[in-house]
């Protein structure tokens, strides 16, 4: 008979957020949409919308659209870093280091550097405030504090990345819900917002612990998981729940470029690093031309976000030729575990892989 997926325990998180397993989707900014979110939602999961880098009425259009089409658990997620100056003083090294690349595309030069989006302000709390979505999640440490406790009036419950043991400090001390713990393999951008080099940053199956000892709040474990082994290692380290998401990056419902899926379909060990080179911040993605051929640069980038803004244009030109070798490919260094199957589907694999690793050696199947 079929073994039913009941062993895995029920953590105080996912209580709290009505989750039938604690298993986050990550808030991908540009590939997460609706219905990735509703599908793994549907399984008992937490979705998330990536709404830091899109303007707020898309942001809109997104939640009102997961709200049609579920009624499961929503993260929006959004980004609290400094706004840069002397954006196009400070960019001028960056576009001359560009520029071949524009010539080669036959787009003309690299234009003066902008900033494509700003932090969390007054315009994103209408959103919060409007929708009420369950989670408000942030990136690149908290925003100011009034703002802040509009977001917790909410009822929101507040998360806020940690990729230190002294982050998580600082944002247990600013009242944060829950913290979670990127570890360095993490894809996407690192959510560093402290003065730690990145040099002394760990990955998770470190930092994990040592921050679960830390804090008095629950953690949540986000880096290089992306199956049931990986899943119950975080939960036996202390964790109350795991946030995935380069492992949801091939399901059909993600917003990921079919080029892009044919890289993470091929990519294995080394196949990322972290650049600043694609927005002005450490952030991990699969290696292409453009990092190769820059490598030497990297001290050059622009502020963030304004790098963001020479690299777009061309990355858009190249796309357009179904080229990803000068955009960014954001994903973890466990993309070559990736799978293609449906969002929900995908939950459930993992929640089923992880309860079998966590089963009781003496429990007997269930008939």
């Amino acid at each position: 008979m079929r073994q039913s997926v009941r062993h895995w325990p029920a953590t105080p998180l996912a209580k709290r957020l009505g989750l039938q397993w604690p298993i986050l989707l990550a808030p991908m900014a540009g590939t997460s949409t609706p219905e990735l979110a509703a599908g793994v939602a549907a399984a008992g999961g937490l979705g998330s919308l990536g709404c830091a880098t899109q303007p707020v009425d898309v942001s809109h259009r997104q939640i009102a659209a997961f709200r049609q089409i579920s009624n499961g658990g929503l993260n929006v997620n959004f980004f609290c870093h400094e706004r840069p100056a002397d954006i196009v003083a400070r960019s001028q090294a960056a576009r001359e280091r560009l520029a071949p690349f524009y010539a080669e595309a036959g787009i003309g030069t690299p234009p003066e550097a902008a900033e494509p989006f700003v932090p969390f302000g007054a315009d994103h709390l209408a959103l919060v405030e409007e929708f009420r979505p369950d989670v408000v999640s942030f990136h690149f440490g908290l925003p100011a504090q009034d703002l802040l406790n509009r977001v917790r009036a909410t009822g929101a419950t507040i998360f806020c990345t940690a990729t230190t043991v002294a982050e998580a400090r600082h944002l247990e001390g600013q009242g944060v819900d829950a913290i979670v713990a990127q570890g360095i393999e993490a894809g996407g951008h690192r959510g560093v917002f402290l003065d730690t080099p990145l040099s002394q940053h760990s990955g998770l199956m470190a930092l994990l612990p040592q921050i679960v000892d830390a804090v008095d709040v629950p953690v949540i474990a986000a880096g290089g998981i992306a199956d049931g082994r990986g899943i119950a290692a975080a939960m036996m380290l202390g964790a109350q729940a795991v946030q995935i998401g380069t492992a949801f990056l091939r399901c059909p419902e993600a917003a990921t470029p079919a080029p892009h899926r044919d890289r993470l379909r091929d990519a294995g060990e080394g196949a990322t690093r972290l650049t600043r080179l694609f927005s002005g911040r450490p952030a991990r993605s699969v290696v292409n031309r453009l990092m190769r051929e820059l490598d030497d640069s990297e001290a050059e980038a622009a502020p963030y976000p304004a790098q963001i803004s020479l690299v777009a244009p061309l990355a858009k030109a190249v796309a357009e030729a179904d080229r990803p070798d000068v955009s960014s490919i954001w994903a973890g260094q466990a993309v070559g575990l990736g799978r293609d199957m449906p969002a929900a589907q995908l939950t459930e694999r993992l929640a089923a892989e992880a309860d079998t690793l966590m089963r009781p050696a003496n429990t007997e199947t269930d008939r």
